[in-house]
């Protein structure tokens, strides 16, 4: 009896193994794959093809993905082919290559700022279709060609491309000067009725500034202190760096570091069937430059200070704010999302159609900021 039990348990082991096992057979070697890490699309120049669109593939060896410890920078491979639309440009990579090509590691999908004034939509939504792609793959408009773009993104300190592409967009959280923008919050804007999707603006060896959009459509672009003036509506920055002017001496700038005190008060009102929106934004300053005789331990200059502070902030806000409105009539903070209030229902909010009538918004902004002196030398 007890031989019996015995190999009854060998017997159910054993299958329980087999099919644990067995799936793997069936998968494809990390040899047999070729990663790509990152695309760009340009537009073909010949007009004399059916050809349409120029995918490029940057390739980065399998293992490397998953070595984050490395200390060595893994090379890559740039490859570009013509094709008529994205998928037929991975098909068509496929037959090049001695590899099978996945998109599962990609971490960057770049357009040349000349194919996004075309607009992008239908190859957001095919890229966001393909299973293979990520949602968190960061999305960047280059001024350049998106293969210029891709070649000249060589990290300094970290040795692994991929992880770059990760990264790069931290500083988003501490300067203000770029976005953190991602392909599946892209496609979310881009089917909502209450804002309107953003891109990181890319240059060679640089991402400063933000591309706006307006149905799928590149309308325009922000520089960097336009870029912060987003970044602090929408709450997304946890410190950043300003020059205010000095309000006791003339021609001077003070450098302060600001941090948001809470999250912006945002309200929308209709006056006259156009929306009026108010704004609240409350930081904490503290003076990082100095001057040999400036006595910023005194409560007046401070105070001084704050309220110079606060006119530039209002200021560069109010000139994001209008830009954004009347001139790109794209509403890439998502104020439409704090409008859905004054709405009985979503259909009526949709019959509304908020994004058209972005443009003819009126702003009142407020700015209170509290700067304190971080000096460590004190007058004695």
């Amino acid at each position: 009896m007890k031989h019996i039990i015995k190999i009854l348990i060998f017997i159910i082991v054993f299958v329980i193994l087999t099919m644990f096992f067995s799936p793997s057979f069936s998968k494809v070697s990390i040899d047999n794959i070729a990663v790509v890490v990152a695309i760009g699309m340009d537009v073909v120049s010949d007009s004399n093809t059916q050809n349409n669109i120029k995918v490029s593939f940057q390739f980065t060896d399998a293992s490397s993905v998953s070595e984050s410890g490395s200390t060595e920078k893994a090379p890559s491979i740039l490859k570009t082919v013509s094709a008529s639309s994205i998928i037929s440009a991975i098909n068509l990579i496929n037959t090049y290559i001695d590899k099978e090509v996945t998109l599962s590691h990609c971490k960057l999908i770049v357009f040349s700022e000349e194919i996004a004034k075309k607009g992008i939509t239908d190859d957001i939504y095919t890229l966001i279709n393909n299973t293979q792609v990520r949602p968190t793959a960061n999305i960047v408009v280059s001024k350049c060609t998106a293969q210029e773009y891709i070649e000249n993104s060589k990290p300094l300190f970290e040795p692994l491309i991929s992880k770059y592409y990760e990264v790069f967009v931290s500083s988003s959280k501490y300067t203000g000067y770029t976005v953190n923008a991602k392909i599946g919050d892209f496609f979310d804007k881009m089917v909502c009725h209450a804002c309107e999707p953003y891109a990181i603006l890319g240059a060679p060896s640089e991402n400063i500034g933000m591309a706006v959009f307006k149905d799928g459509t590149l309308v325009g672009e922000l520089d960097a202190i336009e870029t912060l003036s987003f970044m602090c509506i929408s709450n997304d920055v946890k410190g950043f760096l300003i020059s205010v002017p000095n309000p006791s001496v003339e021609n001077a700038y003070i450098d302060v570091y600001m941090t948001p005190s809470k999250s912006p008060k945002i309200k929308v009102s209709l006056v006259n069937g156009s929306p009026y929106v108010t704004i609240d934004c409350k930081f904490s300053g503290k003076i990082v430059s100095m001057e040999k005789n400036a006595n910023y331990l005194d409560f007046k200059a401070l105070s001084d200070v704050s309220d110079s502070c606060n006119r530039y902030l209002e200021y560069i806000f109010s000139e994001y704010l209008y830009k954004t409105s009347k001139d790109f009539k794209s509403d890439i903070s998502g104020i439409g999302k704090y409008a859905k209030k004054l709405f009985m229902t979503s259909d009526s909010f949709e019959s509304f159609d908020w994004c058209d009538s972005f443009s003819d918004c009126f702003f009142d902004v407020t700015v209170k900021s509290n700067v304190k002196s971080a000096s460590l030398i004190s007058n004695s």
